[in-house]
């Protein structure tokens, strides 16, 4: 893959102030489907413990029946001195498998009249995926018990998916409107979702202060200082490559100009790529090293450990 002159001078302008920002893991890996990467829990204790990995991201259960339990995590974390086990949450849209979810409401992208008001429509690229109304007290409630659940069996902090929810709000068919206002709240559904990310981190530090709060993706909502001041790090993925094909240059850029302020912060941004080949591996982790980024180059499907580094 040939990378233009030009757009690698302007990355690396972009990504220099980074080089200097407080040391976070070394490395990470990003695991949500602990079933696959090992045949059994007790399996994939042992191969995390023993993975060298800093922090690990793992689904907030082993399997949908399976709960991590408290000695599991304190198995994993005694392979590495510092290493830092962290809960993935999904706060900005429902999943069909989890236990929250009642047959009631539907099945297999179909939604009956008994589904709730704050329940919307399948995400047409992740089957079992739903919509929500995020700013919606019943939905706040249902995740704030996972929270609780999490940190009760010993996990480090909470890693938040679907953080830029807010998008498929500002957008309507062609028309997109940043910081687009709520009519059900009166502020924009940027803000809805930097007060619900808060109230997660606030829930999170109840049971345990030095909780880790990292959101994934959703940028933006780095310009809102509070924001800033509530996580703990950032997870952004395809910040490089899309596949195995060079990220646009627009899309790039406007996510360093936003990253910026985490390396003012002093906060680490995790870099998840996902591409196949060997050339746009190289240029994605290339790109991160040169520049302090935690970079992870792993399966779309986050079934492996994948290759990390610093």
């Amino acid at each position: 893959m040939k990378t233009p002159a030009i757009f690698i001078s302007l990355l690396l302008c972009l990504l220099a102030q980074f080089a200097s920002a407080a040391p976070g893991p070394a490395s990470f890996a990003y695991i949500l489907q602990a079933d696959s990467f090992a045949k059994s829990k007790p399996a994939a204790v042992a191969q995390l413990a023993a993975c060298g990995r800093d922090w690990l991201v793992l689904d907030a259960s082993f399997s949908n029946d399976t709960p991590w339990e408290r000695t599991d995590l304190d198995t994993i974390r005694s392979g590495h001195p510092t290493r830092k086990v962290i809960a993935y949450i999904s706060i900005g849209e429902a999943e069909d498998y989890r236990p929250y979810w009642r047959l009631e409401w539907g099945h297999q992208g179909r939604l009956t009249a008994a589904a709730p008001a704050w329940l919307g429509a399948e995400n047409p690229e992740w089957r079992g995926n739903y919509r929500v109304k995020y700013w919606h007290k019943a939905w706040q409630t249902l995740i704030l018990d996972a929270v609780d659940k999490a940190m009760a069996h010993g996990f480090d902090g909470v890693y938040l998916d679907i953080v830029d929810g807010f998008e498929t709000y500002e957008q309507s068919g062609n028309d997109f409107i940043a910081d687009r206002l709520n009519p059900e709240t009166n502020q924009s559904y940027r803000r809805d979702m930097v007060d619900w990310v808060k109230l997660i981190a606030a829930r999170a530090r109840s049971k345990n202060p030095a909780a880790l709060v990292i959101p994934q993706n959703g940028s933006q909502l780095l310009a809102q200082p509070d924001f800033l001041a509530t996580i703990s790090a950032i997870g952004i993925e395809d910040l490089f490559t899309s596949g195995n094909k060079l990220q646009s240059k627009s899309d790039t850029t406007e996510q360093l100009g936003y990253l910026r302020n985490m390396a003012e912060a002093q906060k680490p941004v995790l870099v998840i790529e996902y591409p196949k080949r060997a050339d746009p591996q190289a240029l994605a982790k290339r790109l991160a090293q040169e520049h302090g980024l935690v970079w992870l180059v792993t399966d779309r499907q986050l079934k492996t450990l994948g290759e990390s580094g610093k």
